[in-house]
């Protein structure tokens, strides 16, 4: 759509960890949601990558916040100026998608209270909005993903984002099953954090317990050959305040992270266990697909795969199947209304 035409549209899959902007059917803006404020003033600071930079190294008058949590705005101000400046980012759009004339579809959550698809929704319309749809985001997952969400067959998506991991069974455009849990990624780097602070005796912070999970994270504990190698953690001693340097192996890391994955096991065969005989059939036959950030953990597919007993499929760029997802909405508004709230 050009620079000058009446309504300028895009999709959003607003995270809590990362946003992802499509615009034109290409992704234009994906950075942090995590945005730097001026502590007297309140006047937005940084936003996106260069915010997350500062992250555990503010000082006094300068901090940093993450607008959502658990998948939901957690600080409606900060999610706004998040919104606002991410779209501002879109190149070559500058100041004409600050205009009334602003067509959204966001991914939420599918466990999300219509207070919180309100927040939602608010921050979208003062950040520009005129026309502002959600999704909820295993729906968008699955048209991400590709599958044919319309079609009289089952078809679950497991979305594990920063802060919620979403379960859903879709057969003819609708979730016949589906469970919110309010555990994903941010758990995981919780998990490390509180890890490393009562085996090691070593304080790290929230960024270096995510760089841990990315280097060395497994939910396994045999990975054979696409072994990690073990990572140097150093930070100060808990007691003392001495740096110390401490080698960390995945397999310590799939210890620790064992807990919060069984919670996703458990509620991975809650939804089976509500699926309809037809459509669990069809999962047995197609397998079950992973999306969101989580689905990168090292061994996480097999180990759900020999748990559970179904094929595990990691989706392709899983990081960005929700925002796929929202695009093919935004371009098919008119057909996929029924899905939109």
């Amino acid at each position: 759509m050009g620079l000058f035409s009446l309504t300028q549209e895009i999709a959003m899959d607003l995270g809590t960890a990362n946003t992802v902007i499509l615009h034109n059917d290409k992704i234009v803006v994906d950075q942090p949601s995590v945005v730097a404020l001026d502590r007297r003033s309140e006047k937005l600071e940084a936003i996106g990558s260069v915010a997350a930079q500062m992250r555990g190294k503010e000082n006094p008058t300068i901090y940093t916040v993450r607008p959502l949590r658990d998948g939901v705005i957690a600080d409606f101000h900060a999610a706004e100026l998040l919104i606002r400046g991410l779209i501002k980012m879109i190149p070559n759009k500058g100041h004409f998608f600050f205009t009334p004339s602003l067509r959204m579809v966001i991914g939420i959550p599918s466990g999300s209270t219509e207070v919180e698809i309100r927040a939602v929704r608010d921050s979208a319309e003062h950040a520009g909005g005129r026309d502002v749809y959600m999704i909820f985001e295993p729906m968008a997952a699955a048209l991400g993903i590709g599958l044919d969400v319309e079609a009289p067959e089952g078809n679950m998506v497991v979305d594990i984002g920063g802060g919620t991991t979403e379960i859903a069974v879709i057969s003819l455009g609708g979730i016949v099953t589906d469970k919110s849990l309010r555990v994903a990624g941010d758990a995981f780097t919780q998990d490390i954090i509180d890890y490393m602070f009562k085996q090691h005796n070593i304080r790290v912070s929230e960024v270096m317990a995510e760089r841990i999970k990315k280097q060395v994270g497994s939910a396994l504990i045999d990975l054979g050959d696409e072994a990690p190698q073990d990572m140097i953690v150093r930070g100060p001693n808990r007691v003392t305040g001495l740096p110390m340097e401490v080698p960390v192996s995945y397999q310590e890391i799939a210890h620790c992270l064992d807990k919060t994955i069984t919670k996703i096991e458990t509620a991975i065969l809650a939804a089976l266990g509500e699926t309809p005989p037809e459509l669990y059939a069809d999962l047995i036959d197609k397998g079950i697909y992973l999306a969101g950030g989580g689905a990168l953990l090292r061994g996480l597919a097999k180990r759900l795969t020999d748990k559970i007993q179904i094929q595990f499929h990691v989706a392709e760029d899983p990081l960005r199947a929700v925002a796929r997802g929202t695009g093919i909405a935004l371009k098919n508004v008119d057909r996929f209304r029924f899905l939109l709230r």
